[in-house]
């Protein structure tokens, strides 16, 4: 929106951006330094940015080459007393139309460009979202991105309820507001701003891709980078607490038949009495059998959706469950 040359641009903003864990923040530094090769320049050498402040939920700033640079959302420039000209919202507003983040840079308080970025919906996603609802779970999107931006992907995956703009202590917030209504929450999420929604729901899931922090704040790490895996975890789970109930129904059902006999309950009626060796056999039996139970576990497989999931994806078409 300013008469700024491209390179200067984009290297005074992944200057900015360089410190930050965000993922949006790598897309801009990685595409600064293919910029700085296609013209022959160290690919790896940015100004140095002082006084770097990362803003929660809606961008950074810092002070590159004297100038105070503001790269983030639109309520961060609001906040800081910045003017979105008519002109920037209405791209803004093109921007999220197309499921796009923009990404506002201001120079000495001024606007002079938006950043539009594109993250491709990962191709299983809908169908993960479809299965999870056959297994009677609920998606719900909370995400700091733009309205627009979240209602588009929202649509594209079959996600019904929508949350967004949101800063990252409201993510735990409405994780802890759905928790109080008697729900079990889990939270899925691989960024920095994920992970005190991580901390506070009940299951913690964090992409392996992952920041360092959302791994560290998870219950469970989802280690190919993959959404299908949070289908096998939920199934998993499941398969895991029926068995376990199956374990507490056998051995109390065995013991609640094999202590009276061994106490000699039959006996007047019967003349019937275990032997001391037999009991004892008996209850180390009943130790060995839940054990073997458990093991069953070990041929755990899949649910085939999820198999021919994968082989859809790879042929390039899409599954509904």
């Amino acid at each position: 929106f300013k008469n700024m040359a491209l390179q200067i641009f984009y290297d005074m903003v992944a200057a900015a951006e360089v410190n930050s864990e965000h993922p949006l923040a790598k897309a801009i530094v990685e595409y600064a330094k293919s910029l700085r090769e296609d013209a022959g320049l160290d690919s790896g050498r940015f100004s140095e940015a002082k006084k770097f402040e990362a803003i929660p939920g809606q961008g950074v700033y810092a002070v590159i080459e004297g100038k105070e640079l503001l790269v983030g959302n639109r309520s961060l420039m609001i906040e800081s007393g910045i003017i979105v000209a008519e002109d920037v919202t209405e791209h803004l507003q093109e921007t999220e139309e197309l499921a796009r983040t923009g990404v506002l840079v201001s120079i000495q308080k001024e606007v002079v460009g938006v950043i539009s970025i594109s993250d491709p919906v990962k191709p299983e996603a809908s169908a993960v979202i479809s299965i999870l609802r056959s297994f009677g779970v609920k998606s719900i999107m909370v995400t700091g991105d733009n309205w627009g931006t979240a209602n588009a992907i929202a649509r594209e995956v079959g996600i019904q309820d929508v949350i967004a703009e949101t800063r990252p202590s409201g993510k735990a917030e409405k994780v802890e507001e759905l928790q109080n209504t008697g729900l079990t929450v889990g939270m899925v999420g691989d960024g920095i701003n994920d992970s005190p929604a991580l901390v506070a729901a009940d299951v913690g899931m964090a992409i392996g891709a992952g920041t360092d922090i959302a791994i560290e704040a998870a219950d469970i790490v989802l280690m190919r980078n993959n959404l299908e895996d949070v289908v096998t975890a939920i199934h998993l789970s499941r398969k895991t607490f029926f068995r376990i109930k199956l374990n507490y129904l056998w051995a109390l059902g065995y013991n609640v038949l094999g202590i009276p006999i061994a106490a000699g309950v039959l006996f007047p009626s019967t003349q019937f009495r275990l032997p001391p060796w037999v009991a004892g056999a008996a209850m180390a039996a009943s130790s060995v059998s839940v054990v073997c139970s458990s093991l069953l576990l070990k041929y755990y497989k899949r649910p085939r959706v999820l198999e021919s999931l994968q082989a859809d994806i790879h042929s390039g078409s899409g599954v509904q469950v």
